[in-house]
């Protein structure tokens, strides 16, 4: 399971070119479920995400998470994350769950999210089409991966 979680002063996400949720400050995640992930990779990744230490204290350093701040999160789910660019240029997605194990996975992150004390979460839809705008703070962008966590 791999996210790219960035640090946002604002984000919001359009679905299929009609409804959109927003939040203020904390983070944006974008999540992509390869077909050998579990429910516990979810769960590790998404209390990691929530928890980052991406927010400055008092003294300028990286040291506080959005929820001690009080601040939201957005999940978007994003297939292309799992991408093989090893081989031509046409990316392959063969890495990327199908449902019904990446539609579980996505919930169970989402929930796992929402029970950190974040002060609120919103989300994309499942395999809809999306535009996400964002305001990056910093930047600060970090990509986590589980499989690189097995490996270690």
């Amino acid at each position: 399971m791999r996210a790219v979680v960035q640090r946002v002063r604002s984000a919001q996400v359009t679905i299929d070119g009609q409804e959109t949720r927003a939040i203020g400050c904390g983070l944006l995640i974008l999540l992509g479920v390869a077909a050998e992930d579990t429910m516990e990779d979810a769960r590790l990744l998404a209390r990691k995400c929530a928890e980052l230490r991406v927010f400055e204290d008092g003294q300028g350093k990286l040291n506080l998470s959005a929820p001690e701040l009080g601040y939201e999160a957005m999940v978007v789910s994003n297939f292309t994350l799992q991408a093989d660019t090893k081989k031509g240029r046409r990316p392959s997605f063969i890495r990327a769950a199908k449902p019904p194990l990446s539609v579980e996975a996505y919930h169970l992150f989402v929930e796992c999210v929402r029970s950190s004390g974040l002060a609120r979460v919103e989300t994309g839809e499942f395999g809809a089409d999306m535009q996400i705008a964002l305001v990056n703070d910093g930047p600060v962008t970090l990509v986590l991966d589980t499989e690189e966590w097995k490996r270690s």
